[in-house]
């Protein structure tokens, strides 16, 4: 169990600025595959979200939240 990155405070800050994903990755250079690790709940460097942060001039809790994993029931698993 631990933390983990959630970007839909990012997805929200998107919307309300009239932005998309495609225009961060052009206005910013940022490549696909780390887009898909924001889709995917994983860690990006922090020059990242400092760039988006810088972009969309927001503060860093606009971008990223991090929240608790939640650990895996064996029973369900069965």
């Amino acid at each position: 169990m631990g933390l983990k990155p959630s970007y839909k405070p990012m997805e929200i800050t998107l919307i309300k600025r009239d932005k998309t994903r495609t225009y961060l990755r052009t206005q910013l250079g940022i490549s696909p595959s780390t887009l898909a690790k924001m889709s995917n709940g994983e860690f990006v460097a922090m020059s990242v979200i400092a760039r988006i942060c810088e972009e969309l001039d927001c503060k860093v809790e606009e971008v990223v939240e991090f929240i608790k994993e939640q650990p895996l029931d064996k029973e369900k698993e069965r």
